[in-house]
C-alpha cells in the first residue's frame, strides 16, 4: 500500500493554497482586488469557489477489467448577488486574468448605487468530520483490481446460482477554497469512495439481479475482507430472494418500509420538499406551513451534514457555512427548511449550511446532506405483528417526484407480504404510489432501530449531483396505495 503524510485539519488552509492559488501566483490581496472590481456597483454579496479534484472509476465483469477512468478537474466559480437575481461565470482557468474576466460578466445584474468597502479577510473554522485523505493515492492500481477481483469472488461463493457478477469501483479527492465578498475564508479537503456489486442469479431459465455497495469520505482501507463478504452477501440475497418471488398483488393496503436505504423514500417525496427555494417561490407543497402538524405524532425528521466520514457530510457547505443538524419535522410539527445564503437572506431566516454545486462550474443551491427519521419506541417485531395483511419493502430501487403536488412513484428492490402478523413470502413488481405530505400524516409505528443507509446516495437536482445519505426506522404506514403485478 502507497502511504502519505496525513495531513492535519490544521492545515486544510496551506492544502487549499499550495493546491489553488499559490500555483497562480494568487494571494489574499489579489482576491480582494477582484471583489473591489466587483463591488463598484451596488452587488450586495459575492464569491468564489476555487476547486481541484482528482476522480478514478474501475469495473470489471466476468473478472475482465471492463473500463477505468481517470480525471482531473479544476476551475473557479465566481458569483454575484443583487436582490434576487444572480449573476454567474466560470473558468477552468486559475489565473488573475480569468478571475477579473469573470468578474467584470458578473457586474450585468448590478444596479447602480454606491459600492461597497471589501472587508478584512477572516478564515473560517469548519467542522472536523474526516480525513483530508486522498483515497486515489492510498492503494496501487493492482490493489483496486484485486479488490474487485475479491469482491467477485465472494459473491460468486454464496450461491452457485450466480451467474454474472459486476463489480465497480469510484474514487475521488477533492480540495476547496470559498473566498467571499464579506472576507470570510474557508477551505476544505473531501474524500470521498464507494464500492458496488451487481449480480445476475439463474435458476429455471428465471433471471433476477441483486445490488450492494457502500462507501464514504475515508480510503480505501475501509474495504475490508468483512466489508466486502457483506455487500456480496447482501447482493446475492436479494438477487435469490427474486428468484422465488411471486407477482405483488396490487391495492390499498399496510405497508411496513425497512429500516435504512428505504429513507430514499423519505429524502425523495418529503426531504425535496422542504428544500429553501422551492418554498420561498411558494411552490411546494410544504410552503408557508411552518408550525402546522404536516406529520403523524412521533415523526421528527432531520438533516444533519455533521455525522463523521458520512457520504453526504460536509465540514463545510459550498458556500463556507459550517454544516450542522436542522430539524425539519419535530414530533409531526414543521419547524423549517433546508436553506443557503440567497434563500435565507430572502426569506429572513438563518443559513443553515445546505449551500452545495457540483462542482465550480455550478451555482449553490439549498440541497439535503444526510436525511433521516428519528427513532420511536417500537421493535421491528412488534411492527410486524401488528399487520394483519400488508407489504413489506425491505429495499428500494428507482423512484420518480412532483415537487409541487408531493406525488411520488418508488418501486421495491426487494418486498414481502405479511400475513397475519408474519412475514410469509416475496414478491416482486411492488411499486409504492402516494403523496409525500400525506404519507408522514399515515405513519402509525416507528421503530426504534433507525439506520443511515450505507453511502451509495447521489441526488439530482436542476441537473446537478451530489453525494447524501438517507435513513430511516422501520415504518408501518396506513392505506398506501400498491402498485402490482399479480
Amino acid at each position: 500500500m502507497i502511504t502519505e503524510p496525513i495531513i492535519q485539519p490544521g492545515d486544510l488552509f496551506a492544502t487549499a493554497n499550495q493546491c489553488l492559488l499559490a500555483p497562480h501566483q494568487i494571494d489574499t490581496a489579489g482576491l480582494q482586488k477582484v471583489f473591489g472590481q466587483m463591488l463598484t456597483h451596488h452587488v450586495e454579496y459575492a464569491d468564489l469557489y476555487f476547486q481541484y479534484s482528482r476522480s478514478e472509476g474501475w469495473a470489471l465483469e466476468e473478472g475482465i477489467v471492463k473500463s477505468g477512468t481517470f480525471n482531473i478537474d479544476q476551475g473557479v466559480g465566481v458569483r454575484a448577488v443583487s436582490g434576487d437575481k444572480t449573476a454567474f461565470a466560470y473558468s477552468d482557468d486559475i489565473s488573475m486574468p480569468a478571475l477579473a474576466s469573470a468578474a467584470e460578466a458578473t457586474r450585468a445584474i448590478a444596479r447602480t448605487g454606491v459600492g461597497q468597502s471589501v472587508q478584512a479577510v477572516r478564515r473560517s473554522k469548519g467542522r472536523e468530520l474526516y480525513l483530508p485523505q486522498d483515497p486515489i493515492a492510498s492503494l496501487k492500481d493492482t490493489d483496486k483490481v484485486a479488490l474487485l477481483e475479491k469482491l467477485e469472488g465472494y459473491a460468486r461463493a454464496v450461491d452457485k446460482r450466480i451467474i454474472q457478477v459486476m463489480a465497480s469501483l469510484a474514487g475521488e479527492y477533492e480540495v476547496v477554497l470559498v473566498a467571499r465578498s464579506d472576507g470570510l475564508l474557508a477551505a476544505d479537503v473531501r474524500p470521498l469512495v464507494r464500492i458496488s456489486v451487481q449480480v445476475i442469479a439463474e435458476e429455471n431459465g428465471k433471471r433476477e439481479q441483486g445490488v450492494a455497495g457502500g462507501g464514504g469520505r475515508f480510503d480505501y482501507a475501509y474495504f475490508t475482507d468483512e466489508v466486502l463478504r457483506d455487500y456480496a452477501e447482501k447482493a446475492v440475497h436479494q438477487a435469490i430472494v427474486n428468484l422465488n418471488a411471486k407477482p405483488a398483488p396490487a391495492g390499498t393496503m399496510t405497508v411496513v418500509l425497512g429500516a435504512g436505504w428505504p429513507g430514499i423514500l423519505l429524502h425523495e417525496a418529503i426531504g425535496h420538499g422542504l428544500e429553501g427555494d422551492f418554498n420561498r417561490k411558494g411552490s411546494s407543497a410544504f410552503s408557508g406551513r411552518i408550525g402546522e402538524r404536516v406529520a403523524a405524532a412521533g415523526v421528527t425528521v432531520v438533516d444533519d451534514g455533521t455525522l463523521a466520514r458520512r457520504r453526504g457530510s460536509l465540514n463545510i457547505d459550498d458556500e463556507g457555512n459550517p454544516t450542522q443538524c436542522t430539524v425539519l419535522i419535530e414530533n409531526g410539527i414543521l419547524k423549517g427548511y433546508l436553506q443557503d445564503s440567497l434563500n435565507a437572506r430572502l426569506m429572513n431566516v438563518p443559513v443553515t449550511g445546505n449551500g452545495r454545486r457540483e462542482s465550480f462550474a455550478h451555482i449553490p443551491m439549498p440541497r439535503m446532506t444526510n436525511t433521516y427519521m428519528l427513532n420511536g419506541d417500537k421493535s421491528p417485531e412488534e411492527i410486524i405483528a401488528s399487520v394483519k395483511h400488508g407489504l413489506y419493502a425491505v429495499n428500494f430501487g428507482g423512484g420518480q417526484v412532483d415537487i409541487t403536488s408531493g406525488k411520488f412513484v418508488f418501486s421495491a428492490a426487494e418486498a414481502y407480504m405479511i400475513e397475519d402478523g408474519k412475514i410469509s413470502y416475496p414478491v416482486k413488481g411492488a411499486t409504492l404510489i402516494g403523496n409525500g405530505p400525506d404519507i408522514l400524516t399515515r405513519v402509525s409505528m416507528i421503530g426504534n432501530d433507525m439506520s443511515l443507509d450505507p453511502g451509495v446516495g447521489t441526488c439530482g437536482k436542476e441537473g446537478q449531483s451530489v453525494p447524501v445519505g438517507v435513513g430511516q426506522p422501520t415504518l408501518r404506514i396506513d392505506g398506501l396505495t400498491v402498485g402490482g403485478t399479480g
